[in-house]
């Protein structure tokens, strides 16, 4: 199956809040990102056991270990969660920055070093979390 076929089954196997809120997100992200390599992780190790929800990638960039090895990796990542969506904006070097610029104006979500976690599209500012995305995205462009 390919990628646009398991993001779509994806997204259609969600509650139908949830589901609603990812269609419009997956869009949103593609207008920011229109010609980006898609990715669909299935949350599962080399071994087969699950280590972490399943999720859909946006875009390219290379992952640069402390070892020195390098990776490519999305830019942008969704996924569902237990009470919401996770938006992670990867690739950010200063932690504290998506929290310091957008934590307080985003409305009701928790903002980590690289993971925005909100309940519903409806509990934010959908403009802000754009603009955090945007700078993710300007911030690893290869």
């Amino acid at each position: 199956m390919n990628v646009r076929h398991q993001i779509k089954d994806y997204i259609e196997a969600q509650p139908e809040l949830k589901r609603s809120d990812m269609q419009e997100l997956h869009g949103i992200i593609l207008g920011i990102m229109p010609d980006c390599k898609l990715w669909f992780l299935d949350g599962r190790d080399e071994s087969g056991k699950v280590v972490s929800n399943p999720n859909i990638g946006y875009g390219v960039q290379a992952l640069k270990y402390a070892d020195g090895k390098t990776r490519e990796f999305y830019q942008i990542g969704m996924s569902a969660n237990t009470t919401g969506i996770s938006v992670y904006i990867m690739g950010i070097k200063d932690k504290k920055y998506l929290a310091e610029k957008y934590g307080k104006r985003i409305g009701q979500a928790s903002v980590t070093g690289y993971c925005i976690k909100f309940r519903a599209l409806r509990n934010i500012d959908v403009d802000i979390l754009v603009d955090a995305m945007r700078y993710g995205v300007e911030k690893t462009r290869v």
